[in-house]
């Protein structure tokens, strides 16, 4: 159902997720050459769970008890990755040869969780509409 808010909000995040961190690289390295999320197992797998459950998210759109905890868990993932790329940043400084340059694909986990949670906002809603409905008849 693509006319409900938070199938927007979620297809804007497989967007950020699936689509724009192949083309947005998450650091520069001194020598000049771009670091992209793929170079990395570990970032390749956490992005491809989430990108995964925002897929199954939109796919279960009749299902909005089990959409709201697959946007949790979407949440939580995003968390970790957010974290893991504080962690390589903190720890490898500007001055290293790993890490030259900050790039604007660290933050995207950030937009993706915001997405998340106006997705999971809306999700609520619809549920508590529901609810006031049934209990009408």
């Amino acid at each position: 159902m693509i006319q409900r808010i938070q199938t927007i909000y979620l297809i804007l995040t497989f967007i950020v997720t699936g689509v724009l961190l192949f083309f947005v690289p998450l650091w520069t390295l001194n020598n000049g050459k771009a670091f992209y999320f793929m170079q990395d197992q570990i970032y390749t797998i956490v992005l491809g769970l989430s990108t995964m459950l925002t897929i199954v998210s939109i796919i279960s759109y009749k299902k909005r008890q089990n959409q709201f905890v697959m946007g949790r868990l979407n949440i939580i993932l995003n968390l970790i990755l957010l974290g893991l790329f504080v962690y390589r940043s903190l720890n490898l400084s500007g001055e290293t040869v790993q890490v030259s340059e900050k790039g604007i694909g660290m933050f995207l986990p950030i937009v993706a969780i915001v997405l998340l949670v106006l997705a999971n906002k809306a999700i609520k809603k619809d549920e508590d509409l529901v609810k006031s409905v049934d209990r009408l008849r």
